[in-house]
């Protein structure tokens, strides 16, 4: 079992601040030379996905679970609040209705009591119940493996069917959050902002059997270096494939301290992760 050490950014800073202002002006250039034909756009999409393949081998949903249900409760309630926050709070939830069944049956009250660290709990609450019925009524207490399905659930957009889908079902979808559309949109790949279109066009520059993992990475790396208000640019692995280079800090050494979760020496945010998961993190000093 391999750790995510904090030199996997570092063993490849130094060759990423070589070259980041260079390749960054060269992109910002090029683009403004002429717009970059969809072939080049392609296969500068495809190889920033090989390159954060390399940085985040281990990039996995950051949301604790251990079966679909779990895992669609957990997505309802991650909208405007962390993953970690979840994390902290669906251990008590699940340990009170650990079913469709019992959720369905909760008092309305009670669920929201236990939900509320993670904001906006009346109206997730209400969501949970609903689901939790449906899924009781229509499908056997069972989450359907169909997206077609999924999103007929109260609560459930294509964003929480795509997380379920990908993760609890082995199907692949393009999960598309805050992050993810601040990323692709940054990176020049789409210039939309509405989730589904964004969704159409990225969907159209890979494989199918890379959208999963590529939603992973492209969250991991939103999350831990290139961030909404100060990019870490002279941190990244792919600064030069980045035609936004320069928005952010580019001095290496203070993007370092950009840096966040593991690659800024701390843990991520999934508190229970899989024993066998090859980059669960170190436990915290004086952790057993």
């Amino acid at each position: 079992m391999t750790e995510a050490p904090d030199s996997a950014v570092g063993e490849r800073e130094p060759a990423a601040a070589r070259k980041a202002a260079k390749g960054g002006r060269a992109a910002k250039s090029a683009g403004a030379a002429k717009p970059e034909s969809r072939l080049a756009l392609v296969r500068r999409a495809r190889r920033i996905n090989r390159e954060l393949a390399e940085v985040y081998p281990y990039a996995h949903p950051e949301l604790d679970f251990r079966n679909p249900f779990e895992l669609l409760v957990a997505t309802v309630l991650s909208a405007q609040t962390t993953d970690l926050r979840v994390n902290q709070t669906t251990p008590g939830l699940f340990a009170a209705y650990p079913t469709p069944e019992e959720m369905a049956a909760a008092h309305p009250e009670e669920l929201e009591q236990i939900i509320r660290p993670t904001g906006f709990f009346r109206a997730k609450a209400k969501s949970l119940l609903g689901l939790s019925a449906a899924l009781r009524d229509r499908f056997g207490g069972e989450v359907p493996g169909r997206l077609e399905d999924l999103v007929k659930l109260p609560g459930v957009g294509r964003k929480t069917a795509n997380v379920v889908l990908g993760n609890a079902f082995g199907v692949p979808g393009i999960t598309v959050d805050t992050h993810f559309g601040r990323l692709v949109r940054r990176w020049k790949w789409t210039e939309q902002e509405d989730p589904e279109k964004v969704e159409a066009e990225i969907a159209a520059l890979f494989p199918k059997s890379e959208w999963t993992m590529l939603s992973h990475r492209i969250v991991f790396h939103g999350r831990r270096i290139c961030h909404a208000r100060k990019p870490a640019c002279g941190a990244c692995p792919i600064a030069p494939l980045c035609p936004a280079y320069g928005e952010g800090e580019t001095d290496p050494e203070k993007a370092k301290k950009l840096l966040k979760y593991e690659m800024g020496g701390q843990p991520g945010q999934r508190l229970n992760p899989p024993a066998d998961y090859p980059g669960r993190p170190a436990p915290p000093l004086g952790a057993e």
